[in-house]
């Protein structure tokens, strides 16, 4: 995909989102408001409906790690269902799904929604997403749910910039183990002087033992 082409697909994407994000808000999947289908990944199968549907991957093109998966579940039945599993089966990719509190299985309340994605929400995590899924393509997601089954749309795979930087995952740190393996050396070393130097250390921080090291 052109460079064109990939920056009009998120320019879409962004304002649908938005748009049917602040109609959800608002309104229950079955009110006027939402009537209008959004020019984004959107279904409906059964008491099921799932909007807003995206592939955010990691905002550096360059790093690899996780991807996650942003959409707004609805459930306009009278029975709470479970939501199974997230795939892409394309790519044979499986999302970690975690509610957005406590443990066990993220469920969708009769009558209700789940917002997946989002400081304070659920989560969907695709453990290789960065690797999987290309930014600017569009891939099948299917969510399968406790009584209504697989229910499966197309979302579009965007980086976690702009508008998508809130939803998006976090860049993976590339330094910590070699920052972590540092102080330990510094540490190992520095209570190896006499008694009366390390008096002096162990009532300061790092900063006495830096200055002995010098020192000597």
């Amino acid at each position: 995909m052109s460079s064109s082409l990939r920056r009009g697909a998120l320019a879409a994407a962004a304002i649908a989102f938005s748009i049917a994000s602040l109609a959800a808000c608002g309104a229950g999947s079955d009110a006027q408001t939402l009537q209008v289908k959004p020019d984004n990944a959107a279904v409906k199968v059964g008491d099921i409906q799932v909007q807003n549907a995206l592939i955010i991957t990691q905002p550096d093109p360059q790093a690899s790690g996780p991807a996650v998966i942003s959409a707004t579940l609805f459930n306009n039945g009278a029975t709470a269902q479970t939501v199974d599993s997230i795939t892409l089966p394309n790519v044979n990719q499986t999302a970690q799904i975690k509610p957005a509190k406590g443990n066990g299985k993220l469920v969708v309340p009769a009558h209700g929604s789940v917002v997946i994605g989002g400081q304070g929400n659920a989560s969907a995590v695709l453990p290789s997403g960065r690797e999987a899924v290309q930014d600017g393509s569009v891939r099948k997601i299917t969510f399968t749910f406790s009584k209504t089954g697989d229910v499966s749309l197309r979302g579009f795979v965007v980086p976690a910039e702009s508008y998508f930087t809130k939803w998006g995952p976090s860049t993976v740190p590339t330094t910590v183990p070699s920052a972590s393996a540092t102080p330990t050396k510094g540490a190992s070393g520095s209570p190896r002087p006499s008694n009366s130097a390390s008096a002096p250390a162990s009532a300061t921080p790092t900063g006495s033992a830096s200055a002995s090291a010098s020192a000597g």
